[in-house]
């Protein structure tokens, strides 16, 4: 299995995160602070980041800003006030996530 697909589902979380540490961002950033993170493990392709940037505007969870930067438009991506709290449920899912998935990683013997 290559590991992209396992991190496919964790793809908005990870950008909502960024987005609350961050402040706002633009996509290029955000596929490299996350590169970065995790050393390389993680590559959000552009055929990813974008798509799912585009739906949560729709869904009111993130706007966006234009600026001319040198020559060229930049377009940062910031949480709303929904988003903020979207942000903070989508967390409470990953841990969930990730507390069951340790459940099958590490199984403990049951007791009884």
């Amino acid at each position: 299995m290559k590991k992209s697909s396992l991190y496919k589902g964790c793809l908005e979380p990870i950008l909502l995160r960024l987005l609350k540490d961050n402040g706002r961002m633009y996509g290029y950033q955000m596929t490299q602070m996350v590169k970065e993170i995790t050393k390389g493990e993680l590559n959000i392709t552009e055929g990813a980041l974008y798509p799912l940037l585009h739906k949560l505007e729709e869904q009111g969870v993130v706007e966006t800003e234009t600026e001319m930067n040198g020559n060229r438009m930049r377009k940062y991506y910031s949480l709303t006030k929904a988003g903020k709290k979207h942000t903070v449920n989508a967390m409470d899912e990953m841990k969930a996530f990730m507390q069951s998935l340790e459940f099958i990683v590490n199984p403990k013997p049951i007791v009884g």
